[in-house]
């Protein structure tokens, strides 16, 4: 099988670093982990919008760039590997404008489409609740029929920068009376309606990158909802393989791997450099191979996208194989760094900008979000080797 990549896209991979690369010389923003959800900067979005990297994939019609999958994976690549503050845009690109594509209106897809590509739209995901994450569909916020209306009552949490969004995708229920999976439906809403209360939630790492979001009766029109009522759960299970499948459960922290690496090169300990230790040799190669194995994973999900399909076992293949790399790349930059691990970013003698310490701390959330390392697994063994369930 040939793995190389054609002029045109070679073309575009160098197109996308030298904007980025010239981004950072311009002093607009620093490389960081995990900035593809912490990092969330509109006038970066912006940029990025007049580019037409926004909705790459998409139909021109509606103002996208009717691009392959692995050019939008190119792209999404190269901002991870520099550690762009994509935060705005993240999560509207990757899979609420492919909702609105699968299951939205006309009238839907002509509003949002266009202005999503704009770089106008920022739509924080409204899923998880207190008493239902990984099994969503015992959620119990609800969308109660009245009159032109749905009236929203609930909590979630972990809504994506929500501070920063002016849309948020909500899931609710909408027959309370039908078995769990059937009375789901989907919603995109006006983030500033009466009656929504924004809460950050400071996690670990300091990071307000989410939030508690409280709905109390909140009056959302009926054209906001998103395809079939009480057929939301059954949208959502394609939605998530494209959450799952992203470049990002792989390099949300490959600014730390980079660092580590020019790091071992000039450091001396016992009066060598750390490139010259065997074992930090050794562990720093093995974090390559690992690597280069996810990415293939990941390319695999694109050629499954390319070829009009749902990704499903392979996108819970990839994030589940992506989610073990990027923990056991945050052991590892702790345990070669030492003690100068434990100093966080602002610190005297901090290495790398605090950068490990972060990623160890914000990694024992990796394998909860979107689907547990459990599930995932489940989903492997069911859906792709077809074994039978328990």
């Amino acid at each position: 099988m040939d793995f190389k990549f054609s002029a045109e896209q070679e073309q575009f991979r160098q197109e996308v670093r030298s904007f980025l690369e010239g981004e950072i010389r311009q002093g607009y923003w620093t490389p960081a982990c995990d900035a593809w959800i912490q990092g969330c900067s509109p006038d970066f979005t912006k940029r990025v919008a007049q580019k037409g990297w926004i909705g790459l994939t998409w139909p021109k019609e509606y103002g996208g760039q009717g691009r392959s999958h692995i050019d939008r994976l190119i792209l999404t690549e190269e901002m991870l590997r520099y550690g762009a503050p994509c935060g705005c845009h993240w999560f509207t690109d990757r899979q609420i404008g492919r909702a609105i594509l699968a299951y939205g209106t006309e009238e839907q897809k002509r509003d949002y489409l266009p202005r999503i590509v704009r770089g106008e739209v920022y739509v924080g995901l409204g899923m998880s609740e207190p008493q239902a994450g990984s099994d969503l569909a015992s959620l119990q916020t609800r969308a109660t029929e009245s009159g032109d209306y749905y009236v929203i009552d609930g909590q979630k949490m972990w809504t994506s920068a929500a501070r920063y969004m002016n849309y948020i995708y909500l899931v609710a229920r909408t027959d309370p009376e039908a078995p769990k999976h059937r009375g789901i439906s989907e919603f995109i809403i006006d983030a500033h309606l009466p009656g929504i209360t924004i809460v950050p939630t400071i996690d670990i790492t300091g990071s307000e990158a989410w939030s508690e979001v409280f709905y109390d009766g909140v009056k959302v029109p009926k054209n906001c909802l998103i395809g079939q009522k009480n057929r939301g759960f059954y949208q959502i299970m394609e939605q998530l393989d494209f959450e799952r499948s992203g470049m990002e459960r792989l390099m949300g922290n490959y600014p730390l791997f980079d660092a580590l690496i020019k790091y071992c090169k000039p450091t001396k300990r016992n009066g060598k450099p750390l490139s010259q230790d065997t074992l930090t040799r050794q562990r720093l190669a093995q974090l390559e191979v690992e690597f280069e194995i996810g990415r293939l994973l990941i390319y695999r999900v694109a050629m499954v996208m390319e070829a009009g399909k749902a990704p499903n076992f392979e996108a819970a293949m990839a994030k589940a194989y992506s989610t073990t790399f990027e923990q056991h790349l945050a052991s590892t930059a702790m345990d070669i760094l030492g003690l100068y691990g434990g100093l966080v970013a602002g610190s005297k003698f901090v290495p790398m900008q605090g950068m490990a310490p972060h990623s160890f701390l914000g990694s024992k959330g990796y394998s909860l979000q979107a689907g547990t390392t459990e599930i995932l697994r489940n989903i492997i063994a069911q859906r792709g080797l077809r074994l039978p369930a328990q």
